[in-house]
């Protein structure tokens, strides 16, 4: 499919994407706040500016859109038509970071979370993932008591 936009125009519009404060990690956010949760944003000095800190669990969360990071079998995780070597170079870039900044927190003690843009993109899925983090932190948080 050919592109009905001018390149002035395309530009205009990929630049209005945001990478912080999006709708599925506002509703993440609130989700866990409201479950008790309180957390840092995107703490500098942490590799890969995780978009969740939570040092009392020592663990960071990174809200993934699904196009931008490749959510494995989703259907939002398309590949353009159009220029098609530029976008999988630039998704696979994409995926090779997130893997070594994982990897990087990792490594330095932090346990790393992934929550996907489709796993929080209506009120209810955004509670329910809420609800199983919170179950999978305190019990990270138990087992370091020990």
């Amino acid at each position: 499919m050919v592109d009905t936009l001018t390149p002035a125009q395309r530009s205009e519009r990929m630049s209005r994407i945001r990478s912080r404060d999006t709708k599925p990690e506002i509703a993440l956010r609130k989700a866990l706040h409201g479950l008790g949760f309180r957390f840092r944003l995107r703490k500098t000095g942490l590799p890969g500016k995780p978009d969740l800190v939570l040092p009392k669990y020592r663990c960071v969360i990174f809200v993934h859109g699904c196009f931008w990071h490749r959510h494995p079998e989703c259907k939002v995780a398309t590949t353009p038509k159009s220029n098609t070597g530029f976008w999988v170079e630039k998704f696979t870039r994409n995926v090779e970071r997130d893997r070594r900044v994982s990897r990087q927190l990792e490594d330095d003690g932090w346990h790393v979370i992934v929550v996907w843009e489709c796993d929080v993109d209506t009120h209810a899925k955004a509670l329910s993932t809420a609800a199983a983090l919170s179950q999978e932190l305190h019990m990270r948080l138990a087992a370091k008591s020990r």
